[in-house]
C-alpha cells in the first residue's frame, strides 16, 4: 500500500512540474537554514573535540559582586579558583585556564607571526580531550616548576617551522619567550572559546599573578564530572562553597555570584552579563524555538494552498476511491504520504544545498579553524524538520479533501 502512494505521488508530482518546483524551492531553502544554524550551533556548544565530554563539564567563567545600589562583574581570579573550585569533593579533575592569554608576536624570518596564548594549569589536558598530532601535554610536574615549554596547533607548526612533523623538542620563540615544544595539537576552532589557542604554556610561566588574592581576574575553570548524572550534585556543592565565602570588600559589596554551569548557560552569561542562576537559557530557547517555529510556518502556509490547488485538481479521483469504499482516514492517510514524499525530496536537496554552504563557510576564514559539518545530531534535526514540515503542511489540505462529499467530487465539485 505504501509503495502504491509513494508511486501516485511520484506521478502526481510530475503532472505540475512549475507547482513542483516551487514547492521543493521553499522546502529546500527553508531546511537548508534551518540545518545551518543546526550546524553552527553544534559546533560551538556541540560534544567535539577537545569538549567531547560536555555532558559532564561545567564551566565556571564569570563573576559578579553584587549589592543593591553597587556591582562589579568580570571573569575569576586564579586564587579563588585554586581556593574554592580546586577543592571540591565531587568533580573527578578541576582544570583553570585564562580566559585568554592575550596575543603574542613571533617571527620567522621577516615575517610577523601573531599568536593566541592561552595559559592552563596540568590538569587541563586531562579534562579536556585535545587531538594530538605529535608529542604530549605538558605534564602537572612541568607546570608546578614553571618549565617553558609550550603545545602548539597544527596550523601555527607549519606557520612557524613549516612542518607538522619532527618539531618536537625544537624551539618556539614568541615576545622574546623562548618554550621548548612538546606537543603539537588538531586546530581548535574558535568557537570552542573555553579552550581555543594557537599556543598553550603552564600558567606558572605565563604573567599571570597567581598570588593576587582578588575574587576577580582573568581566568576560568572547567570542572569535569565523574558521571553526568553528577553533575547537579557538583553544582550543588559548588553553591553550598560560594555561600560561604566572604566578600573581601563587605562596604561595597554584600554578596558574591559566580556559578558552576553548562556550556550553554556560560555562553550566555558572558554575552548577556545576565545575573540568575540560569543566565536566561529558558528565554533563549523559548525564543529560538519560537523563531524556528514562525520561520518554518510562512514556507508551510504556502505549500499549504499549493497543496490545495493540486489536490482540487484530483477531486474526481477523490469521488471514485470514496465510491469504492474509501473511508477518510485511508485518503488522510494518502495524502499525508504524498506530501511527506514532497518535503522529503525537498528536505534531501535542502541537506546538500547546507553541506555546500557549510564547505563555503569552512573555506572562507570568518572562522578561524571552522570545521562545520553535517553529523547526526544536525540530521536528526533536519530529519524532524521534514517531518514536522511534511504534517504542517499536509493535514489540513488532506482533511479537507477528505471530507468533500463522493457525489460532489464525481461532479468535480469543490466545496467540502
Amino acid at each position: 500500500m505504501l509503495l502504491s502512494y509513494l508511486k501516485i505521488a511520484w506521478k502526481v508530482l510530475l503532472r505540475r512540474k512549475f507547482f513542483t518546483a516551487i514547492s521543493l524551492f521553499g522546502i529546500s531553502f527553508t531546511l537548508m537554514i534551518l540545518l545551518v544554524v543546526a550546524a553552527l550551533y553544534d559546533h560551538t556548544v556541540g560534544p567535539h573535540t577537545p569538549e567531547k565530554r560536555v555532558d559532564r563539564m561545567l564551566f565556571i567563567t564569570r563573576m559578579r559582586l553584587w549589592a543593591p545600589g553597587s556591582q562589579s562583574n568580570s571573569n575569576v581570579g586564579y586564587s579563588f579558583l585554586d581556593r574554592y573550585v580546586r577543592t571540591l569533593r565531587m568533580p573527578e579533575k578541576v582544570a583553570i585556564a585564562t580566559t585568554d592569554g592575550g596575543s603574542v608576536v613571533a617571527y620567522v624570518g621577516n615575517q610577523k607571526l601573531k599568536l593566541d596564548m592561552r595559559a592552563t594549569d596540568g590538569e587541563f589536558w586531562q579534562v579536556l580531550d585535545f587531538e594530538f598530532v605529535a608529542g604530549r601535554p605538558y605534564s602537572v610536574r612541568e607546570v608546578r616548576e614553571a618549565a617553558h615549554v609550550a603545545v602548539i596547533n597544527e596550523t601555527t607548526s607549519r606557520r612557524y617551522f613549516g612542518t607538522v612533523q619532527g618539531v618536537i623538542g625544537r624551539s618556539l620563540e614568541a615576545d622574546a619567550m623562548r618554550y621548548r615544544v612538546v606537543g603539537v595539537v588538531r586546530d581548535v576552532p574558535t568557537t570552542r572559546h573555553n579552550s581555543y589557542s594557537d599556543l598553550w604554556i603552564p600558567i606558572t610561566a605565563s604573567t599571570v599573578n597567581l598570588k593576587n588574592p582578588n575574587y576577580m581576574g582573568e581566568c576560568i575553570a572547567i570542572v569535569l564530572a565523574r558521571r553526568p548524572a553528577d553533575v547537579a550534585a557538583v553544582q550543588e556543592e559548588f553553591r553550598r562553597v560560594v555561600r560561604q565565602v566572604p566578600v573581601q570588600d563587605p562596604k561595597m559589596f554584600t554578596e558574591v555570584r559566580v556559578y558552576a554551569e553548562p556550556l550553554l548557560t556560560s555562553i550566555l552569561r558572558e554575552l548577556t552579563e545576565e545575573d540568575g542562576p540560569d543566565a536566561g537559557v529558558g528565554r533563549f530557547v523559548g525564543l529560538t524555538a519560537g523563531l524556528s517555529l514562525l520561520f518554518m510556518l510562512l514556507p508551510a502556509l504556502n505549500l499549504v494552498n499549493l497543496n490545495v490547488s493540486r489536490m482540487l485538481e484530483r477531486s474526481s479521483e477523490i469521488g471514485v476511491r470514496k465510491a469504492f469504499g474509501a473511508t477518510n482516514g485511508t485518503l488522510v492517510g494518502q495524502f499525508l504520504v504524498e506530501n511527506v514524499f514532497l518535503t522529503v525530496l525537498g528536505g534531501v536537496l535542502g541537506l546538500a544545498l547546507a553541506a555546500g554552504v557549510l564547505s563555503l563557510l569552512n573555506g572562507s576564514g570568518l572562522i578561524d579553524y571552522a570545521h562545520f559539518a553535517l553529523n547526526g545530531r544536525v540530521f536528526g534535526v533536519g530529519l524532524a524538520a521534514v517531518l514536522f514540515f511534511g504534517m504542517l503542511s499536509g493535514v489540513y489540505p488532506a482533511y479537507k479533501m477528505s471530507k468533500l462529499p463522493a457525489v460532489q467530487a464525481l461532479k468535480g465539485g469543490t466545496n467540502a
